[in-house]
């Protein structure tokens, strides 16, 4: 894939997982420096401990404040838009979530594939650019984080990283391999969201 139509759309998720930070915040009634960082940790939170784990530093924000700049952006307009009456349609926000955790897999699995030649290790940095934020997201809002609670999120995102490193596996080239990746995690998101799959529960009965 072009690496400017991949940086957009890296750009992209990271204003949408923003987005999602600052309408917990806004729920929770914290005030602008919570809004801000309820936003940051949502938007880059995966991709830092994957850069962590994988021992990429400096840390890809580190070299490219862009992203910064587009967190900052997205919460201060998500603070002034949130306050007016009219309301976007229920689903624009769950389906441009589901577009940028595609992304966001897809370009963990990619990386943790540049970097070691696991397939499994891959998956999971996957699984942590897609995931990572939302649960630090939920766990500063004192709030079991979605993935832990049935939602078909961490298992579309297990999915798109199984197929994107079955594609290297069997010698597509990269750009094929995270397209397949992509779409796989965007068409389970997807479904979840448009037919409300969820995962059996475990409970034990007192």
């Amino acid at each position: 894939m072009e690496s400017m139509l991949l940086y957009s759309i890296d750009l992209f998720g990271t204003a949408i997982f923003a987005i999602s930070g600052v309408l917990l915040a806004g729920r929770l009634k914290m005030d602008p420096f919570g809004v801000a960082v309820l936003g940051s940790v949502t938007a880059i939170g995966g991709g830092t401990i994957r850069d962590m784990a994988l021992g990429a530093t400096p840390v890809f924000w580190i070299t490219d404040t862009n992203y910064l700049w587009v967190i900052l952006l997205t919460c201060l307009a998500t603070m002034i838009i949130i306050r007016r009456p009219k309301r976007l349609p229920w689903w624009i926000l769950p389906v441009c979530d589901a577009i940028g955790l595609a992304a966001f897999v897809g370009i963990g699995v990619d990386k943790a594939m540049s970097y070691q030649d696991s397939a499994l290790v891959a998956i999971i940095m996957g699984v942590i650019t897609g995931c990572g934020g939302g649960i630090i997201r939920d766990v500063l809002a004192r709030e079991i984080p979605m993935v832990l609670r049935g939602e078909v999120y961490a298992t579309a995102c297990i999915v798109g990283g199984v197929f994107q490193t079955t594609a290297l596996a069997m010698g597509h080239d990269s750009n094929t391999a995270f397209l397949a990746g992509v779409f796989a995690t965007l068409f389970i998101r997807l479904g979840a969201i448009r037919w409300h799959w969820s995962l059996p529960t475990f409970a034990i009965n007192r």
